[in-house]
């Protein structure tokens, strides 16, 4: 048996996190509007728990980016395949990453991806050359560390 999983991220600003990585990672900011006019209809959340990002309404404390080419469920917006799960935390980053995304480039393109990564909001933290390889780690707007193949 196969298990459905999304990789969540602690932000302080779950949807700047989420505009960052659509952007980067060629990605769909995840639309649940209908789930929360349900939710609010129902009375089961308070709408002070929304917000409006990209002329919609969207949990405040929450934000989702999903791959295009996957499937997902129609009545929530929630993706079902490689997805990304901002939520909010009260304290900002302090430590080095335990885990974190490689994102690969086409060959001879790496230069050219981390410089619209950094146009992005992303920082350029440095470069690794090793026997094996070489990559470049960048920070998110939120100083998460990840590395350019």
């Amino acid at each position: 048996m196969t298990l459905h999983w999304k990789l969540v991220i602690d932000a302080i600003d779950p949807h700047a996190q989420a505009d960052f990585w659509a952007e980067a990672l060629g990605y769909l900011i995840e639309d649940n509007s209908a789930l929360i006019e349900e939710v609010l209809r129902s009375g089961a959340a308070p709408e002070s728990a929304t917000v409006e990002s990209h002329g919609r309404r969207a949990w405040r404390d929450l934000a989702a980016v999903r791959h295009p080419d996957d499937p997902y469920e129609q009545k929530s917006g929630t993706g079902l395949g490689r997805r990304l799960l901002f939520q909010r935390v009260p304290e900002p980053k302090t430590v080095k990453n335990r885990l974190h995304l490689d994102v690969h480039t086409a060959p001879g393109q790496r230069d050219a991806e981390v410089a619209r990564l950094a146009r992005l909001g992303a920082g350029v933290l440095r470069t690794v050359e090793v026997p094996g390889g070489s990559w470049q780690i960048l920070l998110d707007p939120e100083s998460n560390e990840f590395c350019v193949h």
